[in-house]
Formats: C-alpha cells, structure tokens, sequence
C-alpha cells in the first residue's frame, strides 16, 4: 500500500475479504487520476514485488487496453484494483464487499 501512495493514488483502502470468499484474503482498492498514473503503479508493483520478494502476478487484467479505468494485478492472497475515479464509482466495490472489514483506509 505504501508503493500505491508514493505514487499517488488516493482513497486508497484494505479489504480483509478472506471470510466472505476462497479467491482472495485481501483487496487493495485505489484511485488514480488516468490510465498513465494506473501504468506508473504497476510497473512499479511489478518490479518492486518482483525484485524484492520474487512475486509474479498470476494474472493482469485491464492492462492491455488501457481505456476501461480499471487495472487488477492478482497476487494469489492479494488482489490489487486500481481505478479511475469514474470506474470506481461504477463498480462500487466497496458496496459489493460491504461485509469485508476495512483493514486501513488511506485518503
């Protein structure tokens, strides 16, 4: 989370979603300014997680088109969102997890 607001992001938030479902333990959830600021904050994940902890993503999804203002980065345990100010207003996930407690909230 430190990296996500190094770079910027804002409202950014901690979800301990592993009680409500088996694909995750936790959601970080953060909002960037545009797709570039989203680019920045995955290479930097990327390489940091790669470099200092040798951790790959099992997967990457939005990356490729980079025009829907939604960029996931699944880490296994961890799935990290990055959103679009639009996007997250749209996808509202932090009403779809409600029941997930807030682990650490960062505005």
């Amino acid at each position: 989370m430190d990296l996500i607001e190094e770079k910027q992001a804002t409202d950014i938030v901690l979800l301990d979603i592993h009680e409500q479902t088996s694909i995750a333990d936790y959601f970080v959830i953060a909002t960037v300014d545009n797709e570039r600021q989203a680019k920045a904050i995955e290479d930097e994940l990327l390489e940091t997680l790669r470099i200092e902890q040798n951790i790959r993503p099992l997967g990457i999804e939005g990356a490729e088109n980079r025009t829907g203002g939604w960029v996931l980065l699944d880490y296994g345990d961890v799935i990290v969102h990055l959103f679009t100010e639009e996007a997250r207003d749209y996808y509202r996930l932090e009403e779809l997890w409600n029941k997930a407690p807030v682990v650490v909230k960062v505005l």
